[in-house]
């Protein structure tokens, strides 16, 4: 079963009650989703930290997510095999439930889908690289995508694009007749070292600024891309991440998404569109935490009754349920904001980056918040394996780190709705 094909609908969970963020269509999404993940992840979930080093059994379920379920092709038009799904009001209901099972798995399928909303939506969209691209994302194999980013030296400084504006990027990318030839390096980002595309922020002349700003495709393999060794976490063993080195790599001139200027607003675009991602990916892990928590809680007998029913227990729950709930709902309303520029302006706006980070910001805290609050009303059992409270906890955390961490997060919701001038 893939996304794009109709299922029989299943019963709506009751903690999916927003019928003015859900047309029809993403219930159909949202119940395969969860289909996929209650059939398919949930049974091996224990298994995937153990798989951390040799990703065998990783690679065979994202090989189902990616080219059997069709999440690879989600973006791209049915005229080019894919499942034409651009809407991210419809992409959050797949992201949230994605990370009800594994976000790990969500995030290399999210980060996968990624790196081609620069050419998908208006005003930059190009029919000619989804063409080409959807050669190798519309098969039959499943693929990678990677948005390579953030560099060693500068931390988050290219993420802080509303202050450093480009300025500090390292990786630089020089015409030479038809080709961009790239050079530096880029740290952490996902799927990194097993993609088979690397969207790539690199620099013209950073003293140019926004203007030098320029997004690149770069396939892989290609000559002078290399790669370290994987990254060892705490979590999120799905998600895999190492060090890349580009050295003289050459690509096409029209491999590059837009021109001067534009660039600036995509990677604005790109941020914004990583944060309401975000967010789904870190409330999918406190949803299923609070599944887990409330039935121990219903199961659990002390002083002669369920501890759920002892109310100290029972505000703990409900303080649960208000988080993921207003988070849930918060982020969706960016989502659909996202959707309808038209009303709300430019998706790459310093207000839509505020929203934006305000949903991932949150979300990111609820995620942590939930899954910490369950092992303290667990107790022992929280902390061990079988119950998979931990592994959502550890899991969650990184949430709060990318994407320029929480505290440039709070520093661009800040400069937006407090009008700082100053940093």
């Amino acid at each position: 079963m893939v996304w794009g094909e109709k299922m029989s609908k299943l019963a709506i969970p009751k903690h999916i009650c927003l019928k003015e963020f859900m047309t029809e269509e993403d219930a159909i999404l949202r119940d395969a989703t969860r289909g996929f993940v209650d059939g398919v992840i949930m049974p091996i979930r224990q298994q995937v930290d153990t798989d951390e080093r040799e990703h065998k059994l990783i690679e065979q379920i994202m090989k189902q997510v990616l080219a059997d379920f069709g999440a690879q092709r989600m973006m791209f038009p049915e005229k080019y095999g894919g499942l034409d799904i651009t809407s991210f009001q419809s992409f959050y209901w797949a992201i949230e439930e994605l990370a009800r099972g594994d976000s790990g798995m969500c995030v290399a399928t999210l980060c996968t889908d990624w790196i081609f909303a620069p050419i998908v939506f208006e005003p930059y969209r190009r029919e000619d690289l989804l063409e080409e691209f959807a050669k190798i994302f519309c098969g039959k194999e499943h693929h990678f995508g990677c948005f390579a980013m953030t560099e060693p030296q500068g931390g988050c400084d290219i993420e802080n694009i509303e202050t450093m504006k480009g300025r500090t990027i390292k990786t630089t990318a020089t015409l030479e007749g038809d080709e961009w030839i790239i050079n530096g390096e880029k740290q952490w980002p996902t799927n990194s070292g097993i993609a088979s595309l690397y969207l790539t922020v690199c620099t013209t002349d950073p003293d140019l600024g926004e203007e030098g700003i320029a997004l690149i495709y770069v396939p892989a393999p290609t000559k002078g891309l290399d790669f370290e060794d994987f990254e060892v976490k705490a979590g999120m063993a799905a998600d895999r991440n190492c060090t890349i080195h580009f050295d003289n790599v050459r690509v096409p001139k029209r491999y590059r998404v837009a021109g001067p200027g534009d660039d600036a607003n995509l990677l604005r675009e790109m941020i914004v569109v990583g944060n309401i991602g975000s967010a789904g990916i870190s409330i999918g892990p406190a949803q299923n935490t609070f599944e887990i928590v409330t039935k121990y809680a219903s199961e659990r007998v002390v002083a002669g009754k369920p501890i759920k029913e002892h109310s100290v227990n029972a505000g703990i729950l409900a303080d649960m349920a208000i988080a993921i709930e207003t988070a849930r709902t918060y982020a969706l309303s960016v989502a659909r904001m996202f959707d309808h520029p038209e009303i709300y302006g430019p998706r790459w706006s310093s207000e839509m980056i505020a929203k934006s980070r305000i949903a991932k910001v949150y979300a990111a805290d609820v995620g942590v918040r939930v899954t910490d609050e369950a092992q303290r009303l667990m107790g022992s059992n929280g902390y061990s394996r079988p119950y998979d409270v931990e592994k959502h906890w550890r899991d969650v955390k990184i949430t709060q780190q990318w994407l320029g961490g929480s505290i440039l997060g709070r520093l661009d919701i800040a400069r937006y709705y407090c009008k700082l001038r100053t940093i």
